[in-house]
């Protein structure tokens, strides 16, 4: 029996990516800006949530099944895009989007990602969406979107809560950089995780993939890669350039890092197909409300009009299951998929989903819902709503 068959839940995963990973590795998939008040605010607003069953309902036969970007998927959960793979396993972006193509769930590639658009599109069959930012070169988001439209995919996630980049604490203490340059105590730690460490040696030069060719033409050296897409992120992106974005692409688009319901009315005025509910996984602004949170009056002031997706904080199928019955279309994972790719790869990730996806099914059972369309805001209670109508006599 492996240790990857003993991990029952993304908890277990977790722990089995801290003892593989450097801690410098596995702190960039851990923490959050600053205090780190957001990202903990994402997983405590589900335990302020919870689930009202019906009972003697026939759920013999439970389907999960939603569609997302006018895709068919297997799973109300997708794959986030995240930068860097290869720093966690060499089975990088390809081992995640096949493991995502396999269990019927679309895969988004970050723009930060260490392989290439063309490459994660020749790996998988399943359905895809790419990640991009409103770059100071717009000749740069040009050729992403055209790199795009060119490999087939089927969707582009446009991020525009990074007007500079937050302050991850974590990663400043551990003198962390993209692709990895770490100092003398990183260098300890890397020798006592001698399994990540040969993986490293053995695999190609790390490299933001999508991005190395204009370093190549500015013969600058790989080091400055990260310093490079810095400087790329644009703090004067307005709504007119989320249009521009949505017209040049013309098909499916989401906007991500919405958390006011004015902004997520401003997404679809300005021709986004869906919203993505974020606070960058309290990765940024540290203080921001929970996604869970915010998701409740995005829904009042588009679901209508638009698909609404949830990301940030899920770790358990009954996550999945309070934010589908809030309104959310599907969800986004980022951390618990990374955990698995950090723990044992391609398979790591595979167990990931696995994971959420029977979590997910053995809720909705318990629940008494056989489809997710059976899930509403009936199904919920919210405790500091109960309390305050409790203390009104109500």
């Amino acid at each position: 029996m492996t240790a990857l068959d003993r991990a029952h839940n993304i908890e277990d995963l977790r722990r089995l990516a801290k003892r593989r990973l450097p801690q410098a590795m596995f702190d960039y998939i851990d923490g959050g800006a600053e205090d780190e008040g957001t990202m903990r605010g994402n997983r405590d607003a589900f335990c302020e949530v919870s689930l009202i069953p019906r009972q003697l309902v026939d759920v013999s036969k439970v389907d999960p099944k939603t569609t997302a970007f006018g895709c068919d998927i297997d799973l109300p959960f997708m794959i986030a895009p995240t930068g860097m793979s290869a720093m966690f396993h060499p089975d990088a972006e390809r081992g995640v989007a096949r493991a995502a193509g396999r269990s019927g769930t679309l895969y988004s590639l970050s723009t930060m990602g260490s392989t290439s658009i063309e490459d994660v599109a020749a790996s998988s069959s399943g359905s895809k969406a790419f990640q991009i930012y409103a770059f100071r070169d717009r000749a740069l988001t040009s050729e992403f979107i055209e790199r795009a439209r060119s490999a087939r995919y089927d969707a582009l996630i446009l991020t525009v809560d990074v007007p500079v980049a937050g302050n991850r604490e974590r990663d400043l203490r551990n003198g962390m950089t993209l692709p990895p340059a770490l100092g003398l105590m990183g260098i300890l730690d890397i020798a006592r995780h001698w399994r990540w460490s040969l993986d490293y040696v053995r695999a190609p030069r790390m490299t933001l993939a999508n991005v190395a060719h204009r370093i190549a033409e500015a013969n600058a050296d790989i080091s400055t890669l990260s310093g490079y897409i810095a400087n790329q992120f644009s703090s004067s992106m307005t709504w007119d350039d989320a249009r521009s974005i949505a017209e040049e692409w013309g098909g499916p688009l989401a906007i991500k890092g919405v958390l006011h319901p004015d902004d997520a009315r401003r997404a679809v005025d300005a021709g986004a197909s869906a919203v993505v509910v974020s606070n960058h996984g309290g990765r940024q602004l540290d203080g921001a409300i929970a996604s869970m949170d915010a998701l409740p009056g995005i829904v009042d002031a588009i679901g209508d009009r638009c698909e609404v997706f949830l990301d940030g904080g899920i770790r358990r199928g009954s996550d999945i299951v309070k934010a589908i019955a809030l309104g959310a279309k599907a969800c986004f994972v980022g951390r618990p998929y990374l955990y698995g790719l950090g723990a044992a790869g391609e398979a790591g990730v595979e167990e990931a989903l696995t994971i959420l996806a029977s979590e997910t099914r053995r809720v909705m059972a318990l629940m008494g819902a056989t489809a997710l369309g059976d899930l509403d805001r009936t199904c919920l209670s919210h405790r500091t709503l109960a309390a305050s109508s409790h203390q009104r006599g109500e």
